[in-house]
């Protein structure tokens, strides 16, 4: 049987790669988010690792008068503080990350292998602060909403009645609310339905959807259970009596705010150890500082009929 094959005339792509230079990428990491609400806090340093929360003890026992033109004896009045004012401890988030020197010596052309390393340890770090942030049992958000605070769901959907009452909880100076992505999908297709698409604002180069002027600041953070979660609002600032984020300063082998990584040394098998570590922790300075929505249902969509003229 003739050989039908074709004669190579000129060298193939495959024989021609093997001279070539492949541009190489970083690793990619896709469980890194853009973790907004890190950014979006204000943040306070704090000494020692301890941050006391004073409160006045009874705001609504300062007497004032407004005086009138007769001589009226004036109230006296004095404003008395907490006994026992609550402490906030910073908590750790850390790892020790290894690395066979063998490896850093031999694969660290073009992408360093201890820089990238150290890199994709600290993001995974910093996606843990986030999850605590939001839902550490002592310090976390959800865990410190006062009673009065929480509203539930008119209908399960997140409605802009629904966030219109949210915000009469966190009416002074409120700054954003706080949902899970699926939650500010949840609210488009209600607004859609009432033909009020939200506005959107742009923020770190990014687009966002508001309400009443406030954006839906998205983290996947925010927990989803059996089809529900909730929506936060926020305001924040040690100056508005807001939800501030705490961190400690100076750290040896400090690399950000709060962030230390410290060089543990090489043991006998040639593996290098360094110790990364995250100090952090939130505190919710008054009650109406923070509002959450319950009960939000992200699973009800709608049907529209085509209509035609």
């Amino acid at each position: 049987m003739a050989d039908d094959k074709v004669p190579q005339q000129a060298l193939g792509d495959d024989a021609a790669r093997q001279l070539a230079n492949a541009t190489k990428t970083v690793p990619q990491f896709g469980l890194i988010t853009p973790r907004w609400l890190v950014f979006l806090l204000h943040w306070v340093p704090v000494e020692a690792g301890i941050y006391r929360l004073n409160k006045v003890k009874n705001p609504n026992d300062v007497l004032v008068a407004c005086t009138q033109r007769d001589e009226a004896e004036l109230p006296q009045t004095f404003v008395d503080y907490d006994d026992h004012p609550r402490e906030y401890f910073l908590n750790a988030v850390t790892t020790i990350l290894d690395i066979h020197t063998r490896i850093s010596d031999l694969y660290s052309k073009p992408h360093d292998q201890i820089r990238e390393q150290l890199r994709l340890t600290i993001e995974a770090i910093k996606e843990r602060q986030e999850s605590e942030l939001i839902n550490n049992a002592g310090y976390g958000l959800l865990a410190n909403v006062d009673p009065a605070q929480r509203i539930q769901t008119i209908d399960g959907a997140p409605t802009p009645d629904d966030l219109d009452e949210l915000i009469t909880k966190v009416w002074k100076e409120p700054g954003f609310f706080l949902a899970h992505p699926h939650a500010i999908a949840a609210f488009g297709r209600e607004c859609t339905r009432r033909g009020v698409p939200p506005p959107t604002v742009n923020l770190f180069g990014s687009p966002f959807i508001t309400w009443r002027g406030l954006p839906l600041i998205p983290s996947d953070k925010v927990p989803v259970e059996n089809g529900r979660t909730k929506i936060l609002l926020l305001r924040v600032g040690e100056k508005r009596q807001g939800v501030v984020g705490l961190f400690q300063p100076g750290l040896p082998g400090e690399q950000s705010p709060g962030l230390s990584v410290r060089f543990m040394g090489i043991n006998r098998n040639a593996i290098a150890s360094y110790l990364i570590s995250l100090y952090c922790s939130l505190a919710v300075l008054t009650e109406d500082a923070l509002g959450v929505l319950d009960n939000v249902e992200i699973g009800k969509y709608h049907d529209y009929k085509p209509s035609y003229r």
